[in-house]
């Protein structure tokens, strides 16, 4: 399936560190902001041990990382960028950030989650790192069912915050992938977003490897380049639209 039969309203793009969002998914990111969609990053953790640079504190690194990240998401975008200041290599999926995401997903009601996949996984150079395994499974147990639920996390609404139920959610690197999203005309809004993260990026000229990802990933679907994922549909939408929401 293409991606071009729905353009959501309003996303939540869910992911546990700085530059997650742009390694991945940040084309369809910039896609459906273009089209008028409202999209909010949450970054889960602040990416604070991801350095080996001599000195470098895990405080500094958050501010630095922050910086990045908010850069990032204004290039392709975002209306919205989320820190839940969650530290890097620790994170599990606890009731506690469950709760943090519901919180999210009820003040930002999107229409589409995105996250990542809960699954292990293992190539030949890598292994799915367990903080990203840690925010896909606690994104989608705030999903579902807890957002909807009136009763789970009943004091958010102390807060303003009512229930909300998502149609769609998105889950990206998945091996059973099943829709795809036409990122030709944002892969270089994507591979710019990406390169904002210098302290991580170094001298590395990321274009080579993601235009290579991206183009094996459309060869399925016939597109030049594109970003795939499993879709989960929670509440259907009789007529998805191809043009900007209303």
């Amino acid at each position: 399936m293409s991606s071009n039969s729905y353009i959501p309203e309003r996303a939540l793009f869910v992911y546990a560190h700085p530059d997650d969002i742009e390694f991945g998914v940040a084309g369809t990111a910039a896609k459906w902001a273009q089209a008028g969609c409202e999209v909010t990053y949450v970054v889960i953790t602040d990416g604070n041990a991801g350095s080996h640079e001599q000195g470098m504190t895990r405080e500094r690194l958050a501010e630095i990382r922050r910086e990045e990240q908010r850069a990032a998401a204004t290039a392709v975008g975002a209306k919205n960028c989320v820190f839940l200041g969650y530290d890097d290599c620790f994170l599990q999926p606890t009731l506690a950030l469950r709760k943090d995401l519901v919180r999210q997903i009820r003040r930002y009601k999107p229409n589409v989650v995105v996250c990542g996949d809960p699954n292990f996984y293992y190539s030949e150079t890598y292994i799915n790192h367990p903080d990203h395994r840690a925010a896909a499974i606690a994104t989608l147990e705030a999903v579902f069912p807890a957002a909807e639920m009136p009763l789970v996390f009943a004091e958010l609404a102390e807060e303003g915050l009512t229930p909300h139920k998502a149609n769609f959610v998105y889950i990206s690197h998945a091996h059973d992938a099943d829709y795809y999203v036409d990122i030709s005309d944002t892969i270089e809004l994507k591979i710019a977003a990406l390169r904002l993260h210098k302290s991580q990026l170094g001298d590395w000229d990321p274009a080579p490897r993601l235009k290579e990802w991206s183009a094996n990933t459309a060869k399925k679907v016939g597109f030049q380049y594109a970003e795939s994922y499993r879709r989960i549909t929670l509440k259907p939408i009789a007529n998805e639209k191809t043009e900007q929401p209303g």
